[in-house]
């Protein structure tokens, strides 16, 4: 094997972050040299926090989850993944499965990133059974009704998507 670093971009909205994604994060930083948590803006979509607020929730949750690891660093992009990849000289773009039902869209997304850059692949990796069913989509309706969701995502994020929805609701 060569010198070269062997960067990978986990890239996802994560609106919030959660135990499922900090665990497929762990894992990946045990794979490759360098992971980049990649935050994506997407217009399509309106999340509970902003682009601010979701990066400081990210790098503050990989802090209190990975306090010992340096591999591991915190971007935000737009436009094409395998375009912001291949930037940040990226070997490989990691995406969670957790059920089946992941797979297909995965799959698909896997491929069209491989024909408009080959050198890049997709890794696809399954978070702990404990986390199979979990989903940012779930933590945010947990929280809108008052549920405590600190079982599903780190501290600083629970008290954010708390405080959201409390804020809401006055």
């Amino acid at each position: 094997m060569s010198g070269k670093k062997r960067i990978a971009i986990y890239p996802g909205t994560f609106d919030p972050i959660t135990f499922g994604h900090v665990d497929i994060i762990g894992r990946a930083s045990e794979l490759f040299d360098e992971v980049i948590v990649a935050l994506a803006r997407n217009s399509q979509k309106t999340p509970l926090f902003s682009d601010a607020e979701r990066f400081t929730l990210v790098q503050s949750s990989i802090k209190e989850c990975f306090p010992d690891k340096s591999n591991i660093s915190v971007d935000s992009f737009e436009g094409l993944l395998v375009h912001y990849a291949e930037s940040k000289g990226a070997v490989a773009i990691i995406r969670g499965i957790r059920v089946l039902s992941d797979f297909e869209y995965e799959f698909r997304m896997a491929l069209m990133n491989r024909k408009l850059k080959e050198e890049i692949s997709t890794v696809f990796l399954m978070p702990h059974e404990q986390y199979t069913y979990l989903h940012s989509t779930l933590v945010r309706e947990l929280a809108r009704y008052g549920q405590p969701v600190d079982a599903f995502v780190p501290e600083a994020v629970a008290e954010a998507v708390l405080s959201k929805f409390s804020k809401e609701t006055k």
